[in-house]
């Protein structure tokens, strides 16, 4: 019995994996797919669409765009992300486990949702969309990446270490500088590349917020959608998910024995 169990796991586990990645393993087929079409089975396999793919100006500036606008979340959710959690950890205060609920909170709700208040809310003050939407757009939901991960650590490491370096002498950034940060860096390490990777192929919020700039996902949806340059897609489609799979396997790596966490926005 026991026997049958675990061959039926074994299955099972196989299954899984197979619903879960033939449907990208598909998308690496058809990137070099000789007809520059996505019927099966592939007529030949060429390295013409990637050529094309480099050459392609309004793509290279897609992806540029979305660069930028990754990195500029990233550093706004590292900011915002270590002081927020440095504050819920740290310190007591009425009203602490509220603020970490309002911290967590944006990357559970809906991506249209936070995207028509986001858009509504830059509309009012007249903040113009664009690049800069973009970025804020994505922070709001990457700061609970950079939160998680270092408020787990913060929990796992002794205050005491902090307070001693106090009653040594050094004041609140030696603190900060000498014994804090090199004890969450590989959080901050983690967190920053999960929210970069959340970022990257964020489309939804990003619709919302663009105002006429377009990011990666924008061009890939657009070009996927009207049946356009369905082999670059198929190419740019493997690019993102390298850019996405990368930084979140490291960042993996980076929290399995310290208690970070991982999450995605669903």
């Amino acid at each position: 019995m026991d026997r049958l169990a675990r061959s039926l796991l074994r299955l099972s586990t196989i299954v899984v994996l197979l619903f879960i990645y033939a449907p990208l393993a598909l998308i690496l087929v058809y990137a070099f797919n000789a007809s520059g079409t996505s019927a099966w089975p592939p007529a030949g396999y060429t390295l013409r669409w990637v050529q094309d793919a480099i050459e392609n100006t309004a793509l290279r500036q897609a992806l540029l765009t979305s660069i930028e606008a990754a990195l500029g979340a990233t550093v706004l959710a590292l900011m915002l992300g270590t002081l927020a959690a440095i504050a819920v950890t740290r310190h007591r205060f009425f009203g602490r486990e509220t603020i970490s609920f309002v911290v967590i909170l944006p990357i559970s709700l809906p991506g249209i949702v936070t995207g028509m208040a986001l858009s509504t809310s830059f509309a009012t003050t007249g903040i113009p969309l664009g690049l800069f939407a973009i970025i804020v757009g994505h922070a709001t939901f990457s700061i609970v990446l950079v939160f998680n991960n270092v408020a787990a650590r913060l929990r796992r490491t002794a205050q005491s270490l902090e307070e001693a370096s106090g009653d040594l002498g050094a004041d609140s950034w030696q603190t900060f500088r000498y014994v804090t940060f090199p004890t969450i860096r590989t959080a901050l390490l983690a967190g920053g590349l999960l929210a970069f990777a959340l970022s990257f192929d964020e489309v939804i919020v990003t619709l919302f917020m663009a105002g006429g700039v377009k990011t990666l996902p924008i061009w890939i949806f657009e070009s996927f959608r009207l049946a356009r340059q369905v082999s670059l897609v198929n190419v740019v489609g493997l690019v993102a998910i390298l850019l996405s799979v990368i930084p979140v396997l490291v960042a993996s790596r980076l929290t399995q024995d310290s208690g970070g966490v991982t999450g995605a926005r669903g």
